[in-house]
């Protein structure tokens, strides 16, 4: 079987190409060890890269992360106040973007919310 030529992915026209090559070979399960699994994986990295430079995702606002938080959990300014040390104007100075959040409520959101470090520290 001869193994199809990998090539830059440097267009969108190379890009939608190897995306479809990519679910060719994931419908053909390889295994690993094989030409088709290291084929796989090859493509796969150079689509990640592609996508890192054309598809950036920016972090999320980390107040923005908070509110989207308290609605999902239909959380009022007052339910927070216990992961901001009991200080309620706390509360409502960082959600207006007046202060920062420090590494305490930083913990204590992570902790108490599952908000991930890597968006309250953005």
């Amino acid at each position: 079987m001869k193994q199809a030529s990998i090539k830059p992915i440097r267009t969108e026209k190379d890009y939608r190409t190897a995306l479809k090559r990519i679910d060719e070979l994931i419908s053909k399960d390889p295994k690993e060890r094989t030409a088709e699994y290291d084929e796989l994986d090859i493509i796969s990295t150079l689509v990640e890269s592609y996508e890192n430079i054309h598809y950036s995702i920016e972090a999320p606002d980390p107040v923005e992360a908070i509110k989207y938080i308290m609605e999902e959990k239909g959380l009022k300014q007052k339910d927070l106040i216990k992961y901001f040390g009991g200080n309620k104007s706390l509360v409502s100075e960082i959600l207006n973007k007046k202060k920062e959040l420090s590494k305490r409520v930083i913990k204590a959101l992570h902790e108490g919310l599952g908000i991930p470090y890597e968006i309250l520290m953005a």
